[in-house]
């Protein structure tokens, strides 16, 4: 049987829900732990663009990852009495995917411009972004990334077809 980390007398969640919600260690970066998840999120996209996904598949991805990170998340936050805690990154991969699903190139002025659009939505948390921000259970921790996501996709679609 695999050891679990204590909290306090609660055990810590597995390796594979820390693996997962912290997307591979990225959130546990010492700073800025949204940047290196979002950062963490890009060779993901390669692997995605390198397989020829299309859009329905992608969005079948993007849907999976989502209510699986609601379901987990809400449930180690509620465990260890916790709301949105830095380490949960799961949901800047989920914002990254639907910022890049309106764009669909790696070519690095079009990787950049998703990255920089995602996070800068991340960050300022444009209405009703800021109000999932808010709810303390897995639901609003994930959403508030998607909103994001996808005001920035939008923004990136425009970017790059008509500027």
């Amino acid at each position: 049987m695999k050891e679990q980390k204590v909290v306090g007398s609660v055990p810590g969640p597995s390796l594979s829900v820390i693996l997962f919600l912290s997307w591979f260690y990225s959130g546990k970066a010492p700073k800025a732990p949204g940047t290196f998840g979002s950062l963490a999120a890009v060779p993901l996209i390669l692997l995605l663009n390198g397989l020829g996904i299309n859009i329905y598949s992608l969005l079948g991805l993007i849907v999976t990852l989502y209510v699986a990170a609601v379901i987990v998340t809400e449930q180690v936050q509620r465990t260890y009495q916790l709301h949105d805690p830095q380490w949960i990154v799961i949901d800047e991969v989920i914002g990254m995917l639907i910022t890049w699903a309106f764009v669909q190139s790696v070519a690095f002025p079009d990787l950049f411009l998703v990255f920089g659009l995602f996070r800068l939505f991340d960050i300022v948390k444009v209405w009703p972004a800021s109000y999932f921000d808010r709810l303390h259970h897995g639901f609003g921790t994930i959403t508030d990334d998607v909103v994001s996501g996808l005001y920035a996709g939008v923004i990136a679609y425009f970017v790059r077809n008509y500027l």
